[in-house]
């Protein structure tokens, strides 16, 4: 009987010793993530200031005028801001235990997102098609360096959005897929933050000059 009584208070010791160090590790992921976030930041700042620099230079080629299909962009950048609308749903969904809606919006999320980066791709193959190619121009080079990166971000989102939807799938609204639909959120919305930006000074500044 005494042992019993002594067992009881070791086994809730390790039971609130294992809470506390899942809230530690999940306060520590969702910080590295904040911290990778931050360095794509710098990334995605320093290829906006060498854009400022070299997107005047057309070396008597095309400009954002003769090249940019204005309706289009409009088109793809619209599919990937709803993206972001349907990804704020799947949240709402996992907070309140819905694994089956949840699942749907992240769905929808993922397909807008292959929307956007078709779309971008379509682009990219007209301008080559039409020869303007990143050798063409210092403004061609920083557009196409600049965008691509972008879509180079978007496509690793969408394997991370399957991948995900995956786990949750097999093991449900554990608090680690929690943790991991948290971060890709925060991603998500990153790259609609930046794309704003590129839409407003590549394409609509461009298509002024």
């Amino acid at each position: 009987m005494s042992q019993t009584l002594h067992a009881a208070p070791d086994a809730q010791l390790d039971f609130y010793d294992l809470v506390e160090h899942e809230h530690v590790a999940h306060d520590s992921t969702r910080i590295g993530f904040w911290l990778y976030l931050m360095s794509d930041c710098l990334i995605f700042a320093s290829l906006f200031a060498i854009y400022g620099v070299l997107g005047a230079n057309f070396a008597a080629g095309p400009s954002p005028v003769d090249l940019f299909n204005l309706p289009l962009v409009a088109v793809s950048t619209a599919a990937l801001l709803f993206s972001s609308i349907t990804y704020g749903f799947a949240m709402l969904d996992m907070e309140e235990g819905k694994k089956g809606t949840m699942l749907a919006w992240l769905g929808l999320t993922g397909i807008l997102g292959a929307v956007f980066l078709g779309l971008t791709l379509y682009e990219f193959s007209h301008l080559i098609h039409e020869g303007a190619v990143p050798q063409r121009s210092a403004f061609l080079s920083a557009f196409f360096v600049l965008v691509g990166t972008h879509a180079l971000h978007v496509t690793f989102g969408i394997i991370w959005l399957i991948v995900l939807m995956v786990q949750v799938g097999m093991k449900g609204l554990i608090p680690a897929n929690q943790i991991r639909v948290q971060c890709l959120s925060m991603f998500w919305h990153f790259l609609d933050v930046i794309w704003i930006g590129v839409f407003t000074v590549v394409y609509l500044m461009g298509m002024l000059r």
